[in-house]
């Protein structure tokens, strides 16, 4: 998606201290989002179970053999339930701050499209409510990972909350599986702007071992990867529209607020003296304007033969006024 991080038309430089609430504010908004959106738990449990059965239409079933794998080998499912409770908030934020820091002409088409397709995944939560594979009745036969080696990390029931605070997470916020569509936008950025090959290898790599924990772990299905991937993508064709809208916004306001107090710098960046004329170069009186020869603009006292500095306002210009109003002037100086 390279049209998603190309570069602004403009030299816009994002500054860290607008930067940080506005990211802040989003991710609020989309936590508490999260949380208000809980549907009905039999309504998430009928779409988890429909989702399980069209993929056994389709002779998918990647989720029973990893959950399997996970469950039966420690030394593999431990660090799979690591990777589920943290890198979805380690990877993502320092790629963002990596953008910021090495990549700024890139960053706040990056940023965008993060936010697009965060707020199109919480549309899905809404729309949506999934009960992940762990929650199933047991005779689906998935087992929560989770739960399993809860006494080797810091969660406990409810997934990667923190032990007391599963009330404060969306059990059923599944489908579209973000743990895998951020992890896709961390790997395209890592693979399109890295210089360093083990970068490049980390972006592909990423994306690929999200996808393998969140179903090994049986917190989702291969359909709500699929769904996560797809949010991404339509998260990425909505960034130029977005940065239109958004720019467009600014010049609004830019126009109630001359004075810059939205933050903004004056053209030129040296403040008014960068568009300030200076006072031996006259101004433009005639709009663009072409005259005759010899036509005289209403009110300018002076003609095509006068010498530099001569223009209205100025001194040698107040003297042939003065000389005009003189009776005892020559009448070819009238």
């Amino acid at each position: 998606m390279p049209h998603a991080t190309a570069p602004p038309a403009t030299g816009h430089r994002p500054r860290w201290w607008t930067e940080l609430p506005l990211i802040a504010v989003v991710y609020a908004l989309y936590s508490v989002g999260r949380l208000l959106v809980r549907g009905d738990v039999s309504t998430a449990v009928d779409h988890g179970l429909a989702i399980l059965r069209f993929e056994q239409a389709l002779y998918l079933n990647a989720e029973h053999p990893l959950n399997r794998l996970f469950t039966s080998t420690p030394s593999i499912g431990i660090p799979a339930d690591f990777a589920y409770a943290s890198l979805h908030y380690m990877v993502t934020p320092a790629v963002l701050v990596w953008m910021f820091r090495r990549r700024s002409a890139a960053y706040r088409a990056a940023r965008v499209w993060l936010m697009n397709s965060t707020l199109l995944g919480l549309v899905g939560f809404t729309l949506m409510p999934t009960c992940p594979p762990r929650l199933l009745d047991a005779s689906h036969g998935f087992v929560d990972t989770m739960a399993q080696y809860s006494a080797y990390g810091w969660w406990g029931e409810g997934a990667s909350a923190p032990r007391g605070l599963s009330g404060m997470t969306n059990q059923y916020a599944a489908m579209p599986s973000l743990h895998v569509g951020w992890s896709l936008w961390c790997g395209i950025l890592l693979w399109r702007h890295g210089r360093h090959p083990l970068i490049r290898a980390a972006g592909i790599a990423y994306p690929l071992i999200t996808t393998i924990v969140v179903m090994g772990t049986a917190n989702h299905y291969f359909l709500d990867a699929v769904a996560g991937a797809a949010v991404m993508g339509l998260g990425a064709l909505l960034v130029k529209p977005v940065i239109r809208f958004a720019d467009g916004v600014k010049a609004r306001l830019a126009c109630v607020f001359p004075d810059g107090l939205l933050g903004g710098r004056k053209q030129g960046g040296a403040g008014t003296a960068a568009t300030a004329i200076p006072a031996t170069v006259s101004p433009d009186v005639s709009a663009g304007c072409e005259t005759s020869t010899g036509e005289r603009i209403p009110g300018q006292r002076t003609t095509s033969a006068d010498p530099p500095g001569t223009a209205v306002g100025g001194t040698a210009a107040r003297d042939a006024a003065d000389a005009d109003a003189s009776d005892d002037a020559p009448a070819a100086a009238r």
